[in-house]
Parts: structure tokens; C-alpha cells; sequence
């Protein structure tokens, strides 16, 4: 395939230009699905960064994150986030990141880059798109700022597109709140991890199942870290669809309750999900609310999931599995801490003996 050989030259390529002895930028180890890096700054300070190369690459430029607390460094691994499909080449993304890191650091670009250069020249690329405008902003600045003072109307056009104006209210606010928090230095989460749920929730939004109520989402006090959502409809001919109905008429709810909880190093780990309410008995949900379902767990999640298809997934696992609401039950049954501990035990379980799949004849 001619996008992997591609791949697998650049790759090769980087790794001789910046080998792990470099002075200013080394590659520590990498592959066709990620690379990792280290920059060392002026001062010998070393700023380790990783990219997750997913399934759509070159369609989708790679997700790149680090633990770097230096606000500098994560807004400019931000900017890779924002940049046209034409600089989503792992070599112009390594271009692009190396640029803004010398510049942010006062040091310049090291000689190797002449040879990025003519690799990507010679496949057409434009090399110098790159936009260092970085000597203009504030380096406490990140990318909520710069999306809201410079951007083009097409693209605020393009993202609220679909959305109505109280999901719009809500990703503003969620703006408002996560600048607040850079100011302050209070920030919670990781650049990644909010930069792909804030992704995921205007998805969301702009999706026919949302638009539908097949299912909705809220935010916990509005944190991105921390999801309600709600299954609304079912197979209608299953014996949880009737369910729900006779849950109605006696509790006034026609929904699933789900919670779902995620880490710092989201997308690359899995959301922990659990159910809040009704009790539920079959269709793989734990004591505690937990779900058994390997898609949650570390070694069946793929970074390249969306949480639409998650939540969807979900769904037809509860009818496979002939959920059924369990009425009179104790709601004191599922919590947060018996949910965590029944999953532990299942993963631990799993990971030892494997997880069971079911004859095709069952779905």
C-alpha cells in the first residue's frame, strides 16, 4: 500500500535525521502507529512528546500529546491540531512542531531540516506554509484563544454548522471556562484529552442519532471530563424497549442513565463507563453498574473510536445481551466504587483467560 510505504519512508527518514543523540530534537522510538520524541530546549531541559498515528492517517493527522507541564510547549503541540489536510504528513507535522518549538525557545532550527525539506518538495508539498506567528502571541496564550480572535468566518461557519444555539452556548462556555483555567494555572485534564472530547462533543451535536434522541449528553457540572448520558431508545423489539415503557409509568423515566468518566490520557485510554440507574439484570452490566464489554477496556480500545459509535455500541450490548430492568431493586446497589472494583476483577479475569466470542449466530 502506497500510504504505509510512504509512511515507513518518513519515518526512516526522521530517525537519520534526528537520531537519539541529537543536540536539539530525537527520535526515541517509532513505528507505523506511533512516534515519540524528545525536544531539548536552550537550557538542556528535555520536553518528551508523542504522536498516535491512527488508522486514517494521512486523512487524519496524527493525535500528538505530552506531559510536558510548559505551557509554551502544549499550545504549540495544539497548533498541529488546527492545521489544513495538506500539512497532516508525519513529516510536515514534525516540520510544523520543530519550527514553533525553536521559536518558542529563541534557538534555531537545526541544519536537518534542510533534508525534510527536499523530501517533501519533492512530493509537491509547500514548505513554506509553515506559520510561525508565535513571535505575535503570548506564550501563555492556547488554541481556544487563537481559534476565537483569528478565525476565518468559514471555519466558526463549518463548526457550528448544525448545531443548534444552546449546544453552541455550551462548547462557547466550555471555551470561556478552559481559558479561565490556563490563566489561573489551574488546568485540568491534558491538552489532547480536551482537544479530542471537545472534538467529539461538537460531533455529537451535529449528529443525526443526537438530533434523533436515540440518546442524549450532558456535561457534569459542566466538566469535560465527566458525561451523563442517556439511552432513550432501544430495538423496539426487544423485552428492554418494553421496559423502559413500564418504567415510565412508574418512575416517569424512559431512559438509561450512564456515566462516563475520562482520564488525562484520553483518546489513547478508554472512558470508564457505568450505569447509573435503572438496575439492570443480563446484558453484560456488573454488579456496581460496571459493563462488561472489551471495546472499555485497554486491550480492546482503539484511539480511533468516536464516543457516538461507543455510546451506540453500548446500546445494541445491552439488547444482545437481553437487558432487563430489574423493578423494586435497591438503587443503593451500583456505585462508582463497586462499579470500579467489579471491572477490575473482570479485566483481570479477562486478561488471564481471554475474552469469549460469541458464534456468529448470536450476533
Amino acid at each position: 500500500m502506497a500510504c504505509l510505504a510512504n509512511l515507513k519512508q518518513d519515518i526512516k527518514l526522521l530517525e537519520n535525521c534526528f537520531p537519539k543523540d541529537h543536540y536539539r530534537f530525537q527520535i526515541l522510538s517509532a513505528s507505523v502507529d506511533e512516534l515519540s520524541c524528545c525536544f531539548v530546549g536552550r537550557n538542556g531541559e528535555r520536553h518528551e512528546i508523542q504522536g498516535n498515528i491512527t488508522e486514517t492517517y494521512p486523512q487524519c493527522a496524527p493525535i500528538w500529546f505530552s506531559d510536558s507541564e510548559d505551557v509554551g510547549v502544549t499550545s504549540v503541540i495544539e497548533k498541529l491540531a488546527e492545521v489544513q489536510q495538506d500539512q497532516f504528513n508525519i513529516l510536515q507535522q514534525i516540520k510544523l512542531l520543530l519550527t514553533d518549538l525553536c521559536a518558542l525557545h529563541d534557538v534555531p532550527v537545526p541544519d536537518q531540516m534542510k533534508a525534510i525539506d527536499a523530501s517533501l518538495t519533492s512530493r509537491g508539498y509547500n514548505i513554506h506554509k509553515v506559520d510561525n506567528s508565535s513571535d505575535e502571541e503570548e506564550e501563555d496564550e492556547f488554541h481556544y484563544d487563537m481559534e476565537e480572535e483569528a478565525p476565518s468566518d468559514q471555519k466558526a461557519k463549518d463548526e457550528g454548522d448544525g448545531i443548534d444555539g444552546e449546544n453552541l452556548a455550551v462548547l462557547e462556555r466550555l471555551k470561556q471556562n478552559q481559558r479561565q483555567s490556563y490563566l489561573k494555572g489551574s488546568v485540568a485534564g491534558s491538552v489532547q484529552a480536551t482537544d479530542r472530547l471537545m472534538k467529539e462533543l461538537r460531533d455529537i451535536y451535529k449528529s443525526d442519532s443526537y438530533k434523533r434522541e436515540i440518546y442524549t449528553v450532558d456535561l457534569v457540572n459542566d466538566c469535560l471530563y465527566e458525561w451523563s448520558v442517556r439511552l432513550k431508545k432501544v430495538d423496539s423489539d426487544s423485552a428492554l424497549h418494553t421496559d423502559l415503557q413500564t418504567y415510565k409509568e412508574l418512575e416517569g423515566k424512559d431512559f438509561i442513565q450512564l456515566v462516563f468518566t475520562f482520564k488525562e490520557s484520553f483518546p489513547f485510554d478508554p472512558p470508564f463507563v457505568r450505569v447509573v440507574y435503572p438496575v439492570i439484570s443480563g446484558g453484560y452490566v456488573l454488579g456496581g453498574g460496571a459493563i462488561c464489554m472489551e471495546l472499555l477496556t485497554k486491550q480492546g480500545w482503539s484511539s480511533a473510536y468516536s464516543l457516538e459509535s461507543v455510546i451506540l455500541q453500548i446500546s445494541a450490548t445491552l439488547v444482545k445481551g437481553k437487558a432487563r430492568i430489574t423493578f423494586g431493586a435497591s438503587k443503593s446497589q451500583y456505585s462508582l466504587a463497586r462499579a470500579q472494583q467489579s471491572f477490575k476483577s473482570l479485566v483481570q479475569i479477562h486478561e488471564k483467560n481471554g475474552w469469549f466470542t460469541p458464534p456468529k449466530e448470536d450476533g
